[in-house]
């Protein structure tokens, strides 16, 4: 009984007055807070690490730290994901983390590369493309059943092998402005 009535003397005596939030680009402090449950006077017993697990429910949060500081502070670093390119899901192009993690209401992702393609989702064969080809200004990458097709400035790149795409994929910069079909064997080069 004595240990109920000094924890709730404790809300009381010392609760938090300020938040300070960290290292958000996209999402605002205040919706930073109230992912939190940070509301004024909420009690000093608050900073527990099962409170930042609701912050890590939007999808733009790939972390977050929080941290008290006594007397009546609380501080949220937190991490944001970031769009690294848009996949075309109907008419609609939604932005992608570099996990694959769709990033709603994403702002300025027109000029990044295009992920698209039908049949058993390839996404995260398309973004790890995207990654290592990243020097290549990589335009578009289409997945089908059959490969994945990478769209350049000047020429394009096709696999139906993952793996051996990223393996030969220096060939591109020997075949600038070709058309490179790459298979587990070696680079055909279409002029």
């Amino acid at each position: 009984m004595a240990a109920a009535a000094l924890l709730a003397a404790s809300w009381f005596a010392l609760p938090i007055r300020q938040v300070g939030v960290s290292g958000n680009q996209q999402l605002p402090a205040t919706q930073v807070k109230a992912l939190l449950g940070a509301t004024p006077g909420f009690g000093w017993l608050y900073y527990g690490h099962w409170r930042a697990r609701r912050l890590l429910e939007s999808p733009w949060v790939q972390s977050a730290v929080v941290t008290r500081h006594f007397p009546d502070g609380v501080e949220v670093q937190i991490t944001e994901r970031r769009p690294v390119a848009r996949w075309r899901q109907g008419a609609d192009a939604l932005a992608l983390a570099a996990d694959g993690t769709l990033l709603p209401g994403a702002h300025d992702v027109d000029a990044l590369p295009l992920v698209q393609g039908w049949g058993p989702d390839r996404r995260a064969d398309a973004l790890k493309v995207l990654s290592a080809l990243s020097g290549y200004n990589v335009q578009s990458v289409t997945y089908t059943p059959a490969g994945l097709k990478v769209q350049l400035p000047s020429g394009s790149v096709w696999s139906g092998d993952l793996a051996s795409l990223l393996k030969y994929a220096g060939s591109i910069s020997m075949y600038p402005d070709q058309d490179l079909s790459i298979y587990p064997w070696g680079v055909s080069v279409q002029e």
